[in-house]
């Protein structure tokens, strides 16, 4: 049974995540032998805030620099 997992910051629609989940759904389908039934997609949402590169949060990316100071 193929899992795929994946992990997003938050912030999409229920309607972009539904249609990620179509998406990784038919490709594994596509390239994988089994049977749709046995595909599971798990997706997982991160806070912006939980979320960092380079020590700086998404949360913090997202704030314009005028408001940092």
């Amino acid at each position: 049974m193929p899992l795929v997992e994946v992990t997003l910051a938050a912030g999409r629609s229920p309607d972009q995540v539904r249609q990620l989940i179509h998406e990784v759904h038919g490709a594994v389908l596509r390239t994988v032998d089994t049977r749709p039934e046995h595909i599971r997609v798990i997706v997982r949402e991160v806070p912006r805030s939980h979320w960092a590169t380079g020590d700086v949060t998404l949360t913090e990316m997202d704030t314009p620099t005028e408001e940092k100071s």
